[in-house]
């Protein structure tokens, strides 16, 4: 699943799918690498953590999951894994992506999705031994999904990748930490010399309430990978992993994440599900209460802007 969520047609699997997993088990088991301090404190930390209580209501056929799958490298260091989409997908074909899709019937989780996806597109076991649980983050808001990131450590250092070639050209990792810095991590790679690693664009938001000028941030990372035809961790991608690194290492990023004033991703939820097409028919559909949209939006039900926060702003500019 990519920075910018879209709705993807299912490609036929490998027909080997399911002898994955991992070669014969070598005399000698891999271990992990000892972690470092920053990474005893982030798996700490994400273990830890639990979302805000949701307070909207979402329809479930616009429900996506997405695997933030972590490993620890040589030296101690928390990596993602990433994957870079086929060039034959019909959309957003060869961009950089967590693994993920929409919810089916027999999910019966958000865990289950963002599992099972991983486990069709890059035959990362399902086994939570393995691969267990850290925690699941609160929802974040694309196109035409609500897309909930499922983050998971990979124990098993045998684990070899098994990719949908219809769906993932490759399999990379990028680290973590690296999602709060404005320093690229592979400082010598010749593809990050001549272009900043990190860079963001502020976009007009065009589904904000009433007449408010609304801007959304964009961030995109370089991967040191460009040279190869990889590209950057950017949009939804990148604003999942900036979340997770800050929530795993305690700390905010070295730039700003938000545009001044914007919206609060509960806000753009909210008021995506009463003016998006493809939102407000799945939920007049499933029959989903908007009540506590049209409160977070500042919307009565006629969907007019609430009087008395228009009365409020009247008083405040009288008075200026």
């Amino acid at each position: 699943m990519r920075g910018t969520m879209s709705t993807k047609k299912r490609q036929p699997y490998p027909g080997k799918l399911l002898d994955f997993h991992r070669p014969k088990r070598p005399l000698h088991t891999p271990q992990i690498p000892v972690l470092t301090e920053d990474s005893k404190r982030c798996l700490r930390n994400l273990a830890n953590y639990e979302p805000p209580k949701q307070r909207l209501s979402f329809p479930r056929s616009r429900l996506a999951a997405v695997l933030v799958a972590l490993f620890v490298g040589r030296k101690g260091d928390l990596y993602v894994l990433l994957s870079r989409r086929s060039s034959s997908l019909r959309t957003y074909a060869g961009d950089t992506s967590l693994p993920g899709g929409k919810v089916d019937l027999e999910d019966h989780s958000i865990e289950d999705t963002a599992r099972r996806e991983a486990f069709e597109e890059i035959g990362l076991p399902r086994d939570k031994l393995k691969v267990p649980l850290l925690c699941v983050l609160e929802p974040f808001l694309a196109a035409e999904l609500i897309v909930i990131p499922v983050v998971v450590l990979i124990l098993d250092k045998s684990l070899t990748p098994l990719l949908n070639q219809a769906e993932v050209a490759s399999l990379f990792s990028h680290p973590l930490a690296s999602f709060l810095s404005t320093t690229p991590p592979f400082p010598s790679e010749p593809d990050t010399l001549e272009f900043e690693y990190h860079t963001f664009h502020d976009y007009d938001y065009a589904h904000s309430p009433g007449a408010r000028k609304d801007k959304f941030r964009v961030h995109s990372f370089l991967t040191g990978r460009e040279a190869g035809g990889v590209k950057p961790v950017f949009g939804l991608t990148a604003a999942m992993l900036i979340r997770t690194a800050t929530i795993g290492y305690g700390r905010e990023p070295s730039f700003e994440v938000h545009a001044p004033g914007a919206p609060s991703t509960e806000e753009r939820i909210a008021w995506a599900l009463l003016t998006r097409k493809v939102f407000v028919d799945a939920c007049e559909k499933e029959g989903v209460d908007l009540t506590v949209a049209r409160r977070i939006a500042g919307v009565d039900d006629q969907g007019s802007r609430m009087r008395l926060r228009e009365r409020s702003r009247k008083q405040v500019r009288s008075k200026l």
